[in-house]
This record gives structure tokens, C-alpha cells and sequence, in this order.
């Protein structure tokens, strides 16, 4: 068996996963609850299985390499960093609901992979200049950022929901407004620290391998973007106190930013398109 069919059943699994998920919101049962967080359980095991086994198949081709290197690739760490978040945040705080407005962007990310041709499935050599160590250091972190951020747009989306929705019987089963609230800080100020991260380190990396920091590459320049966003997010909540509906209304935008950073951009030429 190899990583992309394991990587295609898990696709599967999370689409599950999220049905079950909702099914316990709905319907207001335990039970599909229950089946909801084993299945996930399931599918992250198996995410990080296909993620692992791309990267022995990687050495059997005579090229080992950490598998972050084109979109596919990348959607596959996404997928899991979103679900491995998202079950730390289950067994924290209990809720299950939450994962009705998770789950299902760890499916859809799978799903673009597995399911899109010329997703760049097939395994090849890394160019010169990302053989580096600052590779997994800073792919990684960046993923970690844009999981934070995909949870903080989800919370901003059940936020928005609960408020307008007020006390109706399905909205009843979500948190309250002030833990969605909170939630969603928490993960922006994760997702900031971790694109600190990864800008820094990206820096770092560009000056080893084409002798300058910065270079106003498109991916630079997005990624510069969406940190201000975050960091203008941060300082209204942390100096004005915003709070509620305002940070639900900026988490979402700055999660369009997340998007166009990582899709849109490929559409322009530059050193970070994922073309391949």
C-alpha cells in the first residue's frame, strides 16, 4: 500500500468524521459524538501514517526528503496540523460541536489533494536550493500558523452564527459567545506566533540559499500582509478591547489573506509557487 491511496481513504475518513460530527450537533445525540472523535482519532492516524510512509517512498526513489515541497505535499501537513489542533481543543474543552465547523476544511483539504489532478502526487527531487534543513523548519511553522488561523475563521464562522441565531435549539449546543470568543484569540495568537516563525526563518533560509533576506517575492510579500492583519487584530482586542463580533469579522478576513497567500499566489511567477 502506498502513502497516496492510505492518504485517499483517510480523505474518507475525515468526511465521516465531519457527518458524524454534525450528525451529534443535529440531532442533539452522544453517541454519533463518540463515533465522531474515534474516527477522527482514526483519520489523523492515518493522515500522519501517509505522511510518513511519503517520506520513506521519498528515500526508496534515491532522493530523501521531508514531504513539504509541492501542494499536495503541503495540503497533506495541513490537513493533519488542522485536526491535531482541533483535538487538543476537544479534549480541553469537551465540546464536540466544534468539530461540525472543523472537520470538515481537514476533509476538503484532503480531498483538493487526493482528488485534483497534476496535484504533484508524484514524488520528485527537490531543486538545489531547497535542499536545506531550513526546509521542514519553515514550511512547518508556516502550516502550523495557517492551521491557528483555519480554527480562528471557523470559531469566527460559529461566533457570527450563535449571535445572530440566538437561543434556537441547535445553537443552544455550542459553546457560549465569550469561550468562541476566547477560542478564536487564542488561535490567532497562535497562528501569529507561528508565521512569526515561519517568516523569520524563511528569512533566514533565503539569505543561505540566494544571498538576501527579503526579495518581495509574491509569497513574501502576502505572508507580510497577512501578518499585519493578525497583528492589527492583536492590538485592537489587546490595546482598544475589541472583542465579539469585531475579532469574528477580522479572523475571517485575515483567513481570506491565509487562502490567497497559499492558492492565489500560485498564480504568479515567483520563487514560492506551488506549480508542482
Amino acid at each position: 500500500m502506498n502513502s497516496s491511496l492510505i492518504l485517499s481513504v483517510t480523505t474518507f475518513v475525515y468526511g465521516l468524521a465531519g457527518f458524524l460530527y454534525i450528525a451529534s450537533w443535529v440531532f442533539r445525540k452522544p453517541l454519533p459524538g463518540k463515533l465522531a472523535l474515534w474516527t477522527t482519532i482514526l483519520g489523523v492516524t492515518g493522515n500522519l501514517a501517509g505522511f510518513i510512509l511519503r517520506w520513506v517512498e521519498s528515500y526508496a526513489a534515491g532522493f530523501g526528503r521531508i514531504p513539504l515541497s509541492n501542494l499536495y505535499e503541503s495540503l497533506v501537513f495541513y490537513a493533519m496540523t488542522i485536526v491535531v489542533i482541533y483535538l487538543f481543543i476537544e479534549f480541553r474543552h469537551k465540546n464536540r460541536t466544534l468539530g461540525a465547523f472543523v472537520l470538515p476544511m481537514g476533509f476538503l483539504c484532503l480531498a483538493y489533494a487526493s482528488l485534483s489532478p497534476d496535484m504533484g502526487v508524484q514524488i520528485r527531487p527537490l531543486m538545489p536550493a531547497l535542499k536545506s534543513n531550513w526546509l521542514s523548519v519553515h514550511v512547518m511553522t508556516c502550516f502550523v500558523g495557517y492551521a491557528a488561523f483555519a480554527l480562528a475563521f471557523a470559531f469566527g464562522i460559529m461566533f457570527l452564527i450563535k449571535e445572530k441565531g440566538g437561543n434556537g435549539r441547535l445553537l443552544h449546543a455550542l459553546p457560549k459567545l465569550d469561550t468562541i470568543d476566547e477560542l478564536t484569540h487564542q488561535m490567532v495568537m497562535l497562528g501569529f506566533l507561528f508565521l512569526t516563525m515561519g517568516i523569520v526563518t524563511g528569512a533566514v533560509w533565503a539569505n543561505s540559499a540566494w544571498g538576501r533576506y527579503w526579495g518581495w517575492d509574491p509569497k513574501e510579500t502576502w505572508s507580510l500582509i497577512t501578518w499585519f492583519v493578525y497583528a492589527t487584530l492583536l492590538h485592537a482586542r489587546l490595546m482598544r478591547g475589541w472583542q465579539g463580533r469585531r475579532i469574528a469579522f477580522l479572523s475571517i478576513l485575515g483567513f481570506g489573506a491565509v487562502i490567497f497567500t497559499y492558492f492565489g499566489v500560485n498564480l504568479l511567477p515567483g520563487l514560492h509557487s506551488y506549480g508542482s
